[in-house]
């Protein structure tokens, strides 16, 4: 079994959209962490705020499949593929964390370049796993959150939302 992180986001039926991405996720791969959930404006573009968490969960699945399983959940809960990389988006599911494992070749890009780039990637997966080591890098990722530069003021601790 190995450990994968996966980040959620929505800027479209919001709620809805996490929670259907959650209930996908658990029956494909059983047990998921949750992160918190951050509020965040549109990174790219004019549109609405959007939602972002990360879950953590394992699987035997090897990362293809993984990457498949996502997609298939993207598509099932209403994401639209748009030619614009930053578009607004039901949903938006990223495989961040494959193990340890440095991939960035065969389309895929893990350790997820986003992690070091954005708060709204970063501080969820600090608030679940603080102690993991970057597999580049080789910081936890409470350290790299202590020493981000991008912190944002805009990034929100969504309250009294309990997607479990």
């Amino acid at each position: 079994m190995v450990k994968i992180a996966v980040s959620i986001g929505s800027n479209i039926e919001r709620e809805r959209s996490l929670r259907g991405a959650l209930v996908a996720l658990r029956e494909a791969f059983g047990k998921v962490v949750v992160s918190p959930v951050y509020e965040s404006p549109a990174y790219g573009f004019e549109g609405p705020d959007f939602y972002n968490l990360i879950v953590v969960f394992e699987t035997a699945l090897d990362v293809y499949a993984v990457r498949d399983v996502i997609q298939e959940i993207e598509v099932r809960e209403g994401r639209a593929r748009s030619k614009k990389r930053f578009d607004s988006r039901a949903l938006d599911l990223d495989l961040l964390l494959y193990a340890d494992a440095v991939l960035y070749d065969a389309g895929f890009d893990i350790p997820r370049c986003e992690i070091l780039e954005h708060d709204y990637v970063l501080k969820p997966l600090a608030d679940l796993l603080p102690e993991v080591r970057h597999p580049v890098t080789g910081e936890s990722y409470g350290q790299i959150w202590a020493q981000f530069e991008h912190k944002s003021s805009a990034l929100s601790l969504v309250t009294g939302l309990h997607l479990g």
